[in-house]
């Protein structure tokens, strides 16, 4: 019996399901998952999940000494809840992702990170199976590099170019998260086209950029392409690190035939003609400027992820009564 392009994929790559969705994470077995304010917003309604959200409230209630304090408390101690329901179900890890107001602050995201892990050790998970997310800011760089030094793994998300990768590999990050299907509506909306072929898909072509990039110059820093528009950009990225890929692209790659040939190879990589580039805070700033595509993209990231956050926290404290 021939193998699904699913199947095939996961021999290359390591799969991981992007979601806040348990039942779905349970039919498709993936390594590790990853979840966010987004993901976890639209999970909040399904009737299924809500005792880990009243576990959240109660935790909240139990801890503030303030009403100012009861969102923290509480969106902390929910998060931590879903990525320990993912646990019991991905035999890796899980991605919690700090809170994307504090994507400027770099203290305010270490010690963020320093209370996630907290409340996983709490619970009986070691800092192993966590990986903490952080925007790919100049400061969300610094913050993964002091977490990475004291042993807490980061993911760096919201990444959509060559300089945020490199200042996010010169941290040490554990690993980055390039976003293939923003990149792919900026290009659509901006040049007034329907759509690329894979191989030219400018989200494809942004992660090929990255992951060539460093394993030319040998960083540790795993690539991870994320955020899908459909399954052609996923089998375009066979061979990736890894690829964090929706239940909706899992289910369809699943049923799916036909031959999936790697497309990214470390050694190919080596081979080509690169040049690396150093990076300080003015250089990484004036870089990252010049990519009008990524500036959009982060900016409209962090706000989304913001007001998704803002959203899951009047919904919870106004049915809560809080």
């Amino acid at each position: 019996m021939s193998k699904s392009m699913l199947e095939q994929i996961r021999a290359m790559t390591t799969i991981v399901a992007d979601t806040g969705d348990i039942e779905a994470i349970k039919l498709h077995t993936p390594t590790d998952a990853t979840t966010n304010p987004s993901l976890i917003l639209t999970a909040s309604e399904k009737p299924q999940y809500a005792h880990l959200i009243q576990d959240a409230v109660s935790y909240a209630q139990s801890k503030a000494s303030s009403k100012e304090q009861m969102p923290s408390l509480m969106m902390d101690k929910l998060f931590v809840n879903f990525g320990l329901e993912i646990l019991k179900i991905v035999p890796g890890r899980v991605s919690t992702e700090v809170d994307a107001r504090l994507s400027f602050d770099v203290e305010g995201s270490i010690k963020k990170a320093h209370t996630l892990i907290e409340l996983y050790k709490t619970a009986g998970i070691s800092k192993e199976r966590i990986l903490i997310k952080l925007a790919s800011t100049w400061e969300g760089a610094q913050a993964a590099a002091q977490l990475e030094k004291e042993g807490i793994h980061c993911n760096m998300t919201l990444m959509f170019s060559l300089p945020q990768a490199i200042a996010c590999a010169d941290a040490k990050a554990t690993l980055v998260s390039p976003f293939v299907g923003r990149i792919l509506d900026w290009y659509k909306k901006n040049e007034g086209v329907a759509g690329y072929a894979p191989d030219k898909d400018p989200g494809v072509l942004s992660v090929t950029e990255v992951y060539n990039y460093y394993k030319k110059f040998g960083y540790k820093t795993q690539v991870m392409g994320a955020s899908f528009r459909n399954s052609d950009e996923i089998i375009e990225l066979a061979g990736c690190d890894l690829l964090t890929i929706s239940p909706t692209y899992l289910d369809e790659l699943s049923k799916k035939e036909g031959d999936v040939k790697r497309k990214l190879d470390p050694e190919k990589a080596k081979t080509l003609p690169l040049e690396k580039i150093t990076l300080d805070e003015k250089k990484f700033r004036l870089m990252f400027n010049e990519n009008a595509m990524a500036t959009d993209k982060l900016a409209e990231g962090i706000r989304k992820f913001a007001e998704d956050a803002v959203k899951l926290e009047k919904k919870i404290l106004t049915s809560s009564k809080l």
